[in-house]
């Protein structure tokens, strides 16, 4: 008798739990998809960020114009009557701005690790990001938009510790190697335009 009722224990356990198992299963793509999403650049921002490629310094700073702008963009929305127009670009508008933040995030911590110094665009994106939190932090959260909302917050307050944490981590280290201040160090960038130049035939002087 006690096998028997351990055996239908076992039965409404499985009838409990799998159903939500299979449900998380299905909806976990589509959450991980929302949350992986890339930074949707314009065709002008590409073309700058391609420029600035063996520059990170000023790579960083038109970032922070990036940021600066949706930002902007961002508060020009909420100030907007409400609607469903309203929650749809503001909702977008938010997953746009995170992504950006993180993929600014991202190009911080590759350029910290070759030691770029860039402590002047730092500075400036240290002192933006928390402008920017509060933008978001005073927007009324409505179901629409109200979970981009919260995640651009966490986005925002995580970089905004890591430039702080990086300009002193900075500072530090060039005041100790003085001779490698102002020294850009995006090697990667630095190889792959060499190749290309020496790729290009060489033009007749005039």
């Amino acid at each position: 008798m006690c096998a028997d009722k351990l055996r239908t224990g076992l039965r409404m356990s499985r009838n409990t739990y799998l159903p939500s198992l299979l449900c998380l299963l299905l909806l976990a793509p589509a959450l991980w998809a929302q949350h992986a999403k890339t930074a949707e650049l314009t065709e002008k921002e590409i073309d700058l960020v391609r420029e600035a490629a063996v520059f990170p310094d000023e790579r960083m700073k038109l970032y922070t114009r990036f940021l600066e702008e949706r930002a902007a963009r961002i508060k020009d929305w909420s100030s907007r009557p409400k609607s469903a127009q309203r929650v749809v670009k503001l909702d977008g508008a938010l997953q746009d701005f995170t992504a950006l933040m993180d993929e600014t995030g991202s190009n911080l911590d590759q350029y910290s690790d070759r030691h770029s110094d860039i402590r002047k665009s730092l500075k400036l994106l240290a002192e933006s990001v928390p402008r920017w939190v509060s933008i978001l932090r005073v927007l009324p959260g409505e179901s629409g938009f109200d979970l981009a909302r919260k995640e651009a917050i966490e986005s925002g307050e995580e970089l905004a510790s890591q430039a702080t944490r990086l300009l002193h981590e900075q500072d530090e280290y060039f005041a100790t190697h003085k001779d490698e201040k102002g020294q850009e160090r995006n090697d990667d960038a630095i190889k792959s335009t060499a190749q290309d130049s020496s790729a290009q035939p060489s033009q007749p002087k005039i």
